[in-house]
């Protein structure tokens, strides 16, 4: 191929991966609700906006503690053994908090993003 024919497709690639970095990286909006599901099923639908903390047993027999403070939420104790959920710190919107060896899950709702997912 040409030095030309090169230099678009590079330069596309470049305008490609920009476009994409702009829509990952733009500022997510804060949830005002946060569903807590232990073992695949709903346990309980927190208010965001209301500081609590409560337990939150595991199938297997181990527990959460969950904490909402300003507007947050984390998992802040976990008798899992690696406890990468509580290193995920306080968060008000994102990805879910995961604690897959207790099957813990925490979703985030209340955005103006779509809740749910199709498929």
């Amino acid at each position: 191929m040409k030095t030309r024919t090169w230099i678009l497709i590079l330069i596309l690639i470049a305008l490609v991966c920009g476009t994409a970095g702009l829509f990952l990286l733009r500022p997510r909006e804060d949830a005002t609700r946060a569903q807590i599901l232990s073992g695949g099923k709903v346990y309980q639908t927190v208010d965001l906006t209301t500081d609590q903390s409560f337990l939150v047993p595991a199938p297997g027999g181990g527990y959460n503690q969950i904490t909402v403070q300003n507007g947050k939420i984390a998992v802040t104790e976990a008798s899992c053994p690696d406890h990468y959920c509580e290193k995920r710190g306080f968060h008000s919107g994102g990805p879910s908090i995961i604690c897959l060896p207790n099957a813990l899950e925490i979703r985030f709702l209340g955005t103006s993003e779509a809740d749910f997912a199709i498929g």
